[in-house]
């Protein structure tokens, strides 16, 4: 995949400034590269760490890190599994280290974790969130997972509600770096689609990457996604079309995510706080006013979506300088691009990276692209137990290689084997 070097010029405004917040349970940073020997995400030359150690985390969780790791805190802790930071006392690198406990008990759910494994596994990108290290498991009838980031301070979320001040340079510089992440993945064949601003993070001197890739889907896959119609959480920045075709997945969906985040960094609250499907059309229209036919004819004729958008009562398209007074011309202007209810006259990510708005951060030769698209052949299975488990312990398998000889009696009649070659 693709990759960049160079750092995005920051402004004057980040150079020195600290956020007074804790950061949320994705992971990322800048931090030095840990030293796991010569291990590369592409590579399977790790070097076996030599000592394992048990650490205790709130009482209740226990970690299994390398032993010279000394615990810094616990940083989260959900539905997802727990997050604790650890510091190389010899490097000072510090790390964040992700235990999934029964990663396997929700067979949905355990998809969701590979699929974020795979796709972060492939990708190179100073705005996306990339994994250091997977602790190896100790049998291959493993039941936890162990994923390693570098560790960020905050989320844009913990920025946007702290008593940060936030200027126009904040907001062009956060969603100028979130717009160069998307160009990257939208060019791997990747709509991410729950950008939000929990899922966006952010260290002190405001760099950004983005995480959470368990809803990401392909280009034009349109698989039916019960589990994305009813996710509630991040509903608020769904673009109209996802709320009316659930299974509509195209990069444009990603522009409104950026466009509703943008004006809740304005905004210092979000824009659209629909309570169900039908009020967040209802709250979109408010202020975006009726579509014309026109901006209807990407919806099939006879969609039930048509009758749906009937039911909101007839409003008027808003002022965005009266929904925000305090925001610049070329401010309004981007929202007015990324928050186009039609999703055929949306601005694009490469229209939106051009807008006079990022005039002082667009540098064409320094927003990478992907080498190659992302084959989601590895995504095409029917999950079970077993092949997540398999799937999960060659990708540890190419950080500590070691494993495959610990466990060779076993790994044939796991077909586990075959994965490792």
């Amino acid at each position: 995949m693709g990759t960049s070097d160079a750092k995005v010029a920051q402004p004057d405004v980040c150079s020195g400034g600290t956020f007074l917040v804790e950061r949320s349970t994705c992971t990322g940073g800048n931090e030095p590269r840990p030293d796991h020997g010569s291990a590369t995400r592409t590579g399977r030359s790790a070097m076996p760490a030599t000592a394992w150690k048990e650490v205790v985390i709130d009482g209740k969780v226990k970690f299994k890190v390398p032993a010279h790791l000394e615990l810094i805190k616990k940083v989260g802790s959900g539905a997802y599994g727990t997050v604790a930071s650890f510091q190389d006392p010899k490097s000072g690198t510090k790390l964040a280290v992700k235990k999934i406990t029964d990663a396997f008990h929700d067979l949905v759910d355990g998809k969701r974790i590979l699929r974020e494994v795979k796709l972060l596994r492939s990708f190179r990108h100073d705005n996306i969130i990339s994994i250091l290290d997977m602790y190896p498991p100790d049998h291959p009838d493993f039941d936890d997972i162990y994923i390693v980031t570098d560790l960020m301070e905050t989320d844009l979320h913990r920025v946007i509600y702290s008593k940060q001040v936030l200027n126009d340079e904040h907001h062009q510089y956060f969603s100028y770096q979130i717009l160069r992440g998307l160009l990257y993945l939208h060019s791997a064949n990747v709509v991410h689609r729950d950008l939000k601003p929990a899922n966006i993070l952010v260290n002190k001197n405001c760099d950004l990457k983005i995480c959470d890739f368990g809803l990401a889907r392909g280009l034009g896959n349109d698989e039916d996604d019960p589990t994305l119609t009813d996710y509630v959480v991040t509903r608020w920045y769904r673009a109209p079309e996802v709320v009316l075709l659930a299974s509509e997945y195209t990069k444009s969906i990603d522009v409104w995510s950026v466009g509703c985040i943008l004006c809740e960094l304005i905004g210092r609250k979000p824009i659209f706080t629909g309570k169900d499907h039908l009020d967040q059309i209802k709250k979109i229209l408010a202020v975006v006013g009726m579509p014309s036919e026109e901006d209807l004819t990407w919806l099939p004729p006879r969609s039930p979506a048509r009758n749906f958008i009937k039911k909101v009562p007839p409003c008027t398209k808003q002022s965005w300088k009266s929904v925000y007074p305090k925001a610049t011309e070329a401010g309004i202007y981007a929202i007015e691009r990324m928050l186009t209810f039609n999703p055929t006259k949306r601005a694009t990510i490469p229209e939106c990276l051009i807008l006079p708005y990022y005039e002082t951060l667009h540098m064409p030769d320094d927003e990478p692209v992907a080498e190659t698209p992302v084959d989601w052949a590895f995504d095409k299975f029917t999950p079970t137990k077993r092949l997540l488990q398999n799937y999960i312990y060659a990708e540890c398998w190419k950080f500590h290689p070691e494993i495959q000889q610990r466990d060779a009696k076993l790994l044939d009649s796991r077909g586990i084997s075959e994965l490792l070659r």
